[in-house]
């Protein structure tokens, strides 16, 4: 045909061709496609080359003639075009559609088993995936698929994931998923958002940033889906429990020591057990934590922050002793679906006929040993936007950091008298404190450690524990106060032991990467999700771990709020000068009043504990009206002493929630922003105000507070005995038919709540 060309290529070109005699149709067609993309010819170029060909042969004009010339004219042309390594991969690119084809065609079927879609996903995948792909069209489709079958089905994270999530992703994450032989079952949210983040990060198939290749990693992870919790319930006749939720929620909380008991005593299928085996034989001796993946869980604008359990594991001792806790600790996470938290939270979000399924992850605790102890150096959330900007040079776009020493769990929940540092990326070296006494104060002293001793998670105090850990890191997280004065060491051999350690993390922030990767992470998510997300991590052994990833949940900003001025101090409840966002709430026509001064004298755990539920109680009583919570220090925390230790589904129902800190009995506000509870009171619509009463420039009404009538024994009579604390107050009945108004400005970090007449909503 052309004495120009290599004959011996030819040759090799067919050879390889009649390895897969199935797919010779397939290549022809792909060949013929590539030669024209490349400008090598065209189609109707080698069609009449191929017809002047059989001419000049003599040989008839016939169909089956014909297509034996261009195939042959194809190989030739391709096999004199490219070189062995562009052949092969163009080869397996013919094979590699023909898979695609085979598996979309199973992902779609209804009837497929999770197994036949694997086999089909694994043959795909067991093609070299080499540089040249089927096409984005080809992959979407089966992409699409693929994710709604096994991670959500939620159309928001598909149509995302979608771009980043590829079919080779879909086949590795797979191989690290335990799925239920007898059920379907899915991936749950906390795995989606942690797999789409890393994977937007560190792309597959694109070109990875340097930087992020150096510092990001995942733990190493293991997935249940949701089909080992639905094989669970019914293997042991739990599956009525899904009805559990229409019960009242007095019946929810009752019975749920129940659903606790039933579940301790339930069992697994010997083959599941053999799987968990597996899974901590391939963990090893190494600190686990079992964390909720439900299907709704951290989905596009509700997270439902720590709804659900997470399960920490030191995993240490012989492999039955370790399969003991680790199977004590998946029921304690399957348990905490019927809880009457979560089931609140869905019912006020229009999700309760949701059939929600649980789903696990299961990690290695990021961290190392120390002694008995083991912990990472640094863990935290950041958010790609700041609300809380106490300073008008913070930009919000940049983000916010929340860090702790240890374990995360000090930097999610609310916590006795302890701090996490505040960074705003913008500035990460500005504080809300001044002086070195303010920064001291408002520092984190306790550190949460998994004891590997004991077995169990505990809180040391840093003092204690520096003097127990040598670690490496600390001088990137303390600054040393000499005579008043506080600084981080200038350098890691620095003796600083002469001074009062304090931990700041100035060195952490200025000589590692961490705020400029911080920032580069917070900004590649929010611009591939279209919306400000959150992000849970640690950091070790100079590395960011991912360890959650969610769509934030922010209100909707207001324009710049115009505080009204010249009303009268008479009618004034409280003025207050910082947290603040710009916001309005109208026409509250109730104050619950917990008094901070009463509620400190109260001698007990049980007789504090009890405040909590008369506030339960009047959050049921006045569900359908609009009103305000005010009362001590900081509510939500885990310490009893600095707050009334409420959860989401005691105060659901409020407008406004003022944390009122009266110096002298030493209550303080935390800046809550970014915790569980504060996503709560964001996504519930729940105005939080922080107020110091003894700060010069503010003002608190209390005389009206402890003088208005007392609705609390008419209202919930069952409760009455506890009125010398809780006090309701019905604002018209006490101001002359006028409600409580309330405006926040955070430009001029000033608010107002004040008595007026009713406004239009």
């Amino acid at each position: 045909m052309n004495d120009g060309w290599d004959i011996f290529k030819i040759y090799r070109l067919i050879r390889k061709k009649n390895q897969y005699p199935h797919l010779v149709g397939l290549m022809d067609i792909t060949f013929m496609e590539i030669l024209e993309q490349k400008g090598i010819i065209s189609r109707e170029v080698l069609y009449q080359k191929a017809l002047d060909h059989l001419k000049s042969d003599g040989v008839p004009d016939t169909e089956e003639n014909r297509q034996d010339y261009v195939e042959a004219l194809t190989d030739a042309y391709f096999a004199n075009s490219f070189g062995p390594v562009e052949i092969e991969s163009y080869i397996n690119l013919a094979r590699k559609r023909d898979r695609a084809q085979t598996l979309s065609m199973v992902v779609n079927r209804d009837q497929a088993t999770s197994m036949e879609i694997y086999k089909a996903l694994r043959e795909f995948c067991e093609i070299p995936m080499g540089e040249v792909y089927i096409s984005p069209e080809e992959a979407i489709g089966i992409r699409v698929a693929l994710i709604s079958r096994f991670i959500s089905n939620q159309l928001p994270f598909i149509s995302l994931a979608k771009n980043h999530v590829t079919i080779r992703d879909m086949d590795l994450i797979l191989q690290r998923v335990l799925w239920s032989r007898r059920r379907p079952g899915r991936l749950g949210g906390k795995a989606a958002g942690m797999i789409l983040a890393y994977k937007i990060l560190l792309p597959l198939l694109q070109k990875h940033d340097p930087e992020l290749e150096e510092y990001v990693r995942v733990p190493d992870t293991w997935y249940l889906n949701s089909g080992v919790f639905s094989e669970f319930l019914d293997r042991n006749n739990l599956y009525l429990f899904h009805t559990f939720k229409y019960k009242t929620r007095e019946e929810i909380e009752r019975e749920f020591l129940h659903v606790e008991e039933k579940f301790k005593y339930a069992t697994f299928a010997p083959e599941v057990i053999d799987d968990f085996r597996k899974i901590l034989e391939e963990m090893g001796e190494h600190p686990i934590i079992i964390r909720s993946s439900s299907l709704l869980e951290d989905s596009f604008g509700l997270a439902f922050s720590g709804k659900y359990l997470s399960v920490f594991l030191t995993n240490q001792g012989n492999l039955e002793t370790r399969l003991s806790h680790f199977i004590r600790g998946l029921k304690r996470v399957f348990t905490s679906t019927f809880g009457p938290d979560p089931i609140l939270y869905r019912m006020d979000h229009g999700l309760l006929d949701f059939d929600e399924r649980m789903a696990m992850v299961v990690q290695k605790v990021v961290g190392r040993r120390w002694g008995d102890y083991f912990f990472p150096f640094v863990s935290g959330v950041l958010f790609s936007r700041n609300v809380y900007a106490w300073n008008p040079k913070i930009k919000k776009e940049e983000g916010l950091g929340r860090l702790v020493l240890g374990l995360g769990t000090r930097a999610v929940d609310r916590v006795g008298s302890d701090y996490p540092r505040m960074v705003p990326f913008s500035h990460p070296q500005l504080r809300p404190e001044a002086t070195a006494a303010q920064i001291k104060k408002y520092s984190q002293k306790q550190v949460d450690v998994l004891n590997l001793k004991t077995g169990q998670m505990e809180t040391v105090d840093f003092r204690t524990l520096k003097d127990q850990v040598q670690h490496p890191d600390l001088f990137y997280a303390v600054s040393v106060d000499r005579d008043g004065h506080l600084a981080p060491p200038m350098f890691k051999t620095q003796d600083w032991s002469a001074g009062e350690p304090c931990l700041t993390f100035e060195n952490f922030l200025e000589k590692t990467a961490f705020v400029g990767l911080a920032r580069k992470i917070l900004s590649k998510i929010e611009s591939a999700y279209g919306r400000p997300v959150d992000i849970e991590f640690a950091w070790d052994e100079n590395k960011f771990y991912l360890l959650q990833c969610r769509s934030l949940s922010t209100r909707k900003e207001l324009e710049r709020i115009k505080i009204p001025e010249n009303i009268s101090r008479d009618r004034i409840l409280f003025t207050t000068r910082s947290g603040l966002a710009n916001a309005t709430v109208a026409n509250l026509e109730y104050i619950v009043y917990v008094n901070p001064r009463a509620y400190d004298l109260l001698p007990t755990f049980e007789e504090k504990m009890e405040i909590a539920g008369v506030v339960n109680v009047l959050n049921k009583v006045l569900a359908e009206k609009r009103y305000a919570l005010m009362g001590p220090g900081r509510w939500g925390s885990n310490d009893i002493n600095l707050g009334v230790k409420v959860t989401y589904a005691d105060i659901n129902k409020a407008k406004l929630l003022v944390e009122v800190a009266f110096a002298r009995e030493g209550y303080t506000p935390e800046v809550s922003y970014g915790t569980h509870f504060f996503q709560d009171l964001v996504e519930a619509d729940i105005e939080i105000v922080p107020l110091f009463p003894d700060d010069p420039g503010v003002i608190l009404n209390e005389p009206f507070l402890l003088n208005s009538d007392n609705l609390l024994a008419r209202l919930a009579p069952e409760v009455k005995d506890c009125e010398k604390v809780v006090r309701v107050i019905h604002v018209p009945s006490a101001c002359g038919g006028e409600y409580l108004q309330l405006y926040l400005d955070a430009d001029s970090q000033r608010g107002i709540g004040f008595f007026a007449p009713r406004e239009e909503e």
